[in-house]
C-alpha cells in the first residue's frame, strides 16, 4: 500500500506542477508575447496551442480526480474528528472543481462557454488565483500535520472513574 500511496501523491503533485505551471506560463509569458503578433498568426498560434494543451488538461483533470480521491480516502482514518482538516479539504475540492471547469471551458468548443474563451485572460487569471489558493491550502494542511482531536465532554466524565 505504501508504494501506491507514494505513486498517487507523486502523480497528484506532478499533475499540479504541469497544469498550474502551464497555466501560469500561458498567462504571464505566452499571451503577452502573442499579443505582439499580427492578428492572423496570433489566431493560428492560439488554435495550435489550445489543440495541444487540451490533451494535457483532459488527462490532467482525470489524474487529479483519481489520485485526489485515492489520497483523500487514504487520509480519512488519520484525520478522524479533525474538523479543520475536513473543512479545508472540502474547500480545496470545491475550488478544484471550479479550476477543472475553467480549464475545460478554456480549451473546449462549447458555444455556451464561448464567453469564457473570448475573455481568456480574465478567466485564466481566475483559474491561476484559485489554483494558488488550492496550493496554499494543500501546503498548510500538509505542514499542519495530524492533530489529535480533543476529548468529547462525555469522555471527560469517564476520566473521573479512572
Amino acid at each position: 500500500m505504501e508504494l501506491l500511496d507514494t505513486v498517487s501523491r507523486i502523480v497528484h503533485i506532478g499533475t499540479a506542477i504541469v497544469l498550474v505551471g502551464g497555466s501560469v506560463f500561458t498567462l504571464m509569458v505566452l499571451m503577452p508575447a502573442a499579443k505582439k503578433l499580427p492578428d492572423e498568426p496570433h489566431a493560428k498560434l492560439a488554435e495550435a496551442i489550445t489543440g495541444r494543451w487540451k490533451r494535457f488538461v483532459h488527462v490532467g483533470v482525470s489524474l487529479f480526480l483519481v489520485s485526489g480521491v485515492y489520497n483523500y480516502v487514504r487520509a480519512i482514518p488519520m484525520h478522524k474528528g479533525d474538523a479543520l482538516y475536513h473543512a479545508l479539504l472540502g474547500v480545496k475540492m470545491l475550488l478544484a472543481l471550479g479550476v477543472f471547469f475553467l480549464a475545460a471551458a478554456l480549451v473546449g468548443r462549447s458555444t455556451r462557454l464561448e464567453f469564457i474563451r473570448r475573455n481568456r485572460c480574465k478567466w485564466l487569471k481566475v483559474l491561476v488565483f484559485l489554483a494558488a489558493v488550492i496550493v496554499a491550502i494543500s501546503g498548510y494542511v500538509k505542514v499542519r500535520g495530524i492533530t489529535v482531536p480533543a476529548p468529547a465532554a462525555a469522555d471527560l466524565d469517564n476520566l473521573d472513574a479512572v
